[in-house]
C-alpha cells in the first residue's frame, strides 16, 4: 500500500500533546542517576519539561526554522530539546559526542546554529572553543554541571534553562503555541550530518513529512509491538537508526530507557531488560564470539546438550517458524525442553530474555551470526537505511524472511537496481537534499527522482534485498579481479580472536589484511599455551600466535574464490579509532585513512 506523508499536524510536532492525553502519568522516558537508579518521566512530566524549553528557546530569541546544535552522548535531555524545537518549528542539528573541534565548527558553521547543547565538560570547552571563532554561535546550554571558564557569562545549565521557561511570560507561551500549530510537513525536522567516509560531512534535509511517514510506515510493519514494550536507547541519538526509532517508540507509548555510557550496555541490559533495542552487527558479533567462548570449553554431556539444543533450535525457528509452517508436537515439546534448559539461560546472562524484537543495521551482520541468535531465540531483525532515508529502506518481515538478506521493502518505498548494480531509492522518507550543497544534492539523485544510495544489491528470488558492497569500497586487484572487502571483513567479525579488519588489495596482485587481534583472547591462548612475552608487541610477533590466525583466517574464508582470499595479514597492537580518523561516527572503516596511516605495514606485506 503507498503511503503518503500525512496531511494531519506532523507526528513529531504534536508527539507530547497527543501522549500526555493519552498515558498521563505513564512513565514515557527513564534516566539513571548518578546512584544508578532509573528514574522515570511520565508523559504529564515530559510534556511540562518540554513546554518550559520551548518557551526558553522562545526567549533566547530562536526563530522559526532557526537551527541549534546538539553536541552530546546520550541523555533524556536530548529528547526534551528536540521536541521543543518542534514546537517552535526550530531545527535540532545532530553532532556526534565524539566529534573533534574541526567537525563540530564545521557542522555549527555549515547548519548556521546560533545555539548549541553540550552533555560533558570536554564538549564544553570545545563548544567554547568554536565560539570564540563563530561567526553565528552566541549561546551554549550543558546537560551537566560544568566548570565555567573564566569570562563565560552566558552559559546555561540545563536546569537554568529550564527555570528561564518556566517563567515565561503569556505573550512567550502564546508565541510558542502559534509556531506549533503553525507548523507544516515540508518544516525540517532535522539535519543529519552523515558521517561520511570520505570528505566533508553533508547535512541530509529531513522534513517532518519523512518522520511522519517512517513512522507510519513502522506501524504497518512491526505489529508486534505495542505500548507493553520497552526500549533501551543504546546507539547515539546523533544517530538516524536510534533517532528515528526513539521517536516511534515514543509514538508507540513503547517506555524509552536512556543509556549514557556505552561502555555500560552490558549492565545496563540486565538492570534494563529490554524487549526491544536498535543496535549495529558489532554488538552482536562480541556476544556471539563470547557465547562461541564457552561452548568449545564444554565437555561430556553439556557440549552434548548444546550441540542437540541448537539442531532443535535450528529446525523449529528456521524452518517451520520462520517459513510460518506449523510446528509438530514432537519438535515443539522438545524445543520447549531445551529452550527452559539452554536457550533461556544464555538470553536471561545478556538480559534479553524478553525480546520481542532487535533490528540490527548500519553493516553486514554475518549470516552464520545471525542464524545463531534466530536458532537460539533471540528475534535479530536485519535492516538496510541510510540518514538520507530516514533510516529504515527494507528489514526482515515477521515470516518468510530470508538469512543473508536485509529483508524485504517497506510499503511506501520503490526500490531499483541501477547501473553497477546501485541500489536506488524514491518515497516520502527520502530527504529533501544536501543543506547548503546544491551540487552534492543534484549527483546524489536520478533524472528521475531516486536517491543513489551508493551501495550495490540486488532482489533474490522472494523479492529480498541482498547487499554486496558499498560501490566506493569496491576495489579491483592489478589482475583485473573485482573485491567487495566488506563481505570479507563480515566473515572475519565472526571470529572471537579477532577484533577489527581492514582489507586491502586495490591494484595489488592479492589480497591483505590489517588485523586488529582481540587482545584478551590471544592473552588467555598464550597462558594456555605457555607463550612468553614481555609486551603485546612482541606476543603478536611470535609464530603460534601468527599460525592460529592464519588457520582461523583460512577457516573463515572457506568458499570464497582464491582471488577474493586473504594471503597475507598484519596484526596491529591497537585498535582503529575515530579519534585517528580511522573510524566514522558510525564504526565504519575509513580505508583512505587506514592505507595513508599504516602505509609502510602495508607495502612490507607486498615486499
Amino acid at each position: 500500500m503507498q503511503i503518503e506523508p500525512l496531511d494531519m499536524a506532523n507526528v513529531l510536532t504534536t508527539l507530547v500533546e497527543r501522549q500526555s492525553k493519552k498515558y498521563t502519568d505513564r512513565a514515557a522516558i527513564y534516566r539513571r542517576n548518578p546512584g544508578g537508579e532509573w528514574i522515570p518521566y511520565s508523559w504529564n512530566e515530559l510534556s511540562a519539561m518540554v513546554e518550559r524549553a520551548a518557551c526558553a528557546l522562545e526567549i533566547l530569541g530562536i526563530k522559526e526554522k532557526e537551527r541549534i546544535a546538539v553536541f552530546s552522548q546520550n541523555d533524556p535531555d536530548i529528547i526534551i530539546t528536540d521536541l521543543a524545537a518542534f514546537a517552535n518549528r526550530a531545527v535540532p542539528v545532530s553532532i556526534y559526542a565524539t566529534s573533534s573541534p574541526q567537525q563540530v565548527e564545521y557542522i555549527v558553521n555549515d547548519s548556521g546554529a546560533r545555539m548549541i547543547f553540550v552533555g560533558s565538560e570536554a564538549q564544553y570547552l570545545i563548544a567554547r572553543e568554536v565560539s570564540a571563532k563563530s561567526s553565528c554561535l552566541t549561546q551554549i546550554v550543558t546537560f551537566c554541571e560544568i566548570e565555567r571558564q573564566e569570562g563565560d557569562t552566558s552559559t546555561l545549565t540545563f536546569p537554568q534553562f529550564l527555570k528561564l521557561g518556566e517563567a515565561a511570560t503569556q505573550n512567550c507561551r502564546d508565541e510558542v503555541k502559534r509556531r506549533t500549530a503553525a507548523a507544516t510537513p515540508d518544516d525540517i525536522a532535522t539535519l543529519l550530518y552523515t558521517s561520511g567516509t570520505t570528505g566533508d560531512p553533508k547535512g541530509a534535509i529531513l522534513p517532518h513529512s519523512c518522520f511522519t511517514a517512517a513512522i507510519e510506515m513502522h506501524h504497518e510493519r512491526l505489529t508486534s509491538l505495542s505500548d507493553a514494550d520497552r526500549s533501551l536507547c543504546f546507539l547515539p541519538l546523533s544517530h538516524i537508526f536510534e533517532k528515528a526509532w526513539t521517536f516511534f517508540c515514543l509514538d508507540s507509548g513503547i517506555k524509552v530507557y536512556v543509556n549514557a555510557d556505552t561502555r555500560e550496555i552490558q549492565n545496563t541490559l540486565r538492570e534494563v531488560r529490554p524487549t526491544c533495542m536498535c543496535s549495529v552487527p558489532r554488538f552482536w558479533e562480541k556476544a556471539y564470539a563470547a557465547i562461541q567462548e564457552k561452548i568449545s570449553h564444554m565437555k561430556g554431556i553439556s557440549r552434548w546438550m548444546c550441540a542437540r539444543a541448537l539442531k532443535i533450535g535450528r529446525k523449529r525457528n528456521l524452518e517451520y517458524v520462520r517459513n510460518g509452517r506449523r510446528v509438530p508436537s514432537w519438535l515443539e515439546t522438545r524445543y520447549r525442553f531445551y529452550d527452559k534448559n539452554v536457550f533461556a539461560k544464555v538470553r536471561r546472562v545478556m538480559g534479553i530474555e524478553n525480546g520481542n524484537m532487535f533490528p540490527t543495521a548500519g553493516a553486514p551482520l554475518s549470516p552464520a551470526i545471525t542464524e545463531f541468535f534466530r536458532t537460539i531465540g533471540v528475534p535479530i531483525v536485519i535492516g538496510y537505511g541510510l540518514s538520507e532515508t530516514t533510516a529504515t529502506v527494507s528489514c526482515y518481515p515477521y515470516v518468510g524472511y530470508e538469512i543473508g538478506t536485509v529483508g524485504t521493502v517497506l510499503p511506501g518505498i520503490e526500490v531499483k537496481i541501477g547501473a553497477e548494480n546501485e541500489i536506488l531509492v524514491k518515497g516520502p522518507t527520502v530527504m529533501r537534499g544536501y543543506f547548503n550543497k546544491p551540487e552534492e544534492t543534484a549527483a546524489a539523485f536520478t533524472a528521475d527522482g531516486f536517491f543513489r544510495t551508493g551501495d550495490a544489491g540486488y532482489f533474490d528470488e522472494h523479492g529480498a534485498l541482498i547487499l554486496t558492497e558499498r560501490i566506493k569500497d569496491l576495489f579491483k586487484t592489478s589482475n583485473g579481479k573485482y573485491i567487495a572487502p566488506q563481505a570479507i571483513e563480515s566473515r572475519l567479525g565472526e571470529d572471537k580472536y579477532i577484533e577489527q579488519v581492514a582489507v586491502i588489495g586495490d591494484n595489488r596482485k592479492f589480497v591483505t589484511a590489517i588485523i586488529v587481534p582481540a587482545v584478551e583472547a590471544i592473552k588467555e591462548y598464550a597462558n594456555r599455551k605457555k607463550i612468553q612475552y614481555r609486551s603485546l608487541e612482541e606476543l603478536l610477533k611470535n609464530n603460534q600466535v601468527r599460525d592460529l590466525i592464519s588457520r582461523r583466517i583460512e577457516t573463515l574464508q572457506e568458499g570464497l574464490a582464491s582471488f577474493e582470499k586473504i594471503k597475507k595479514f598484519t596484526l596491529l597492537p591497537k585498535e582503529f579509532t575515530m579519534e585517528a580518523g580511522e573510524l566514522t561516527n558510525t564504526l565504519k572503516i575509513r580505508r583512505p585513512v587506514i592505507n595513508r596511516h599504516y602505509a609502510s605495514e602495508i607495502e612490507a606485506m607486498y615486499a
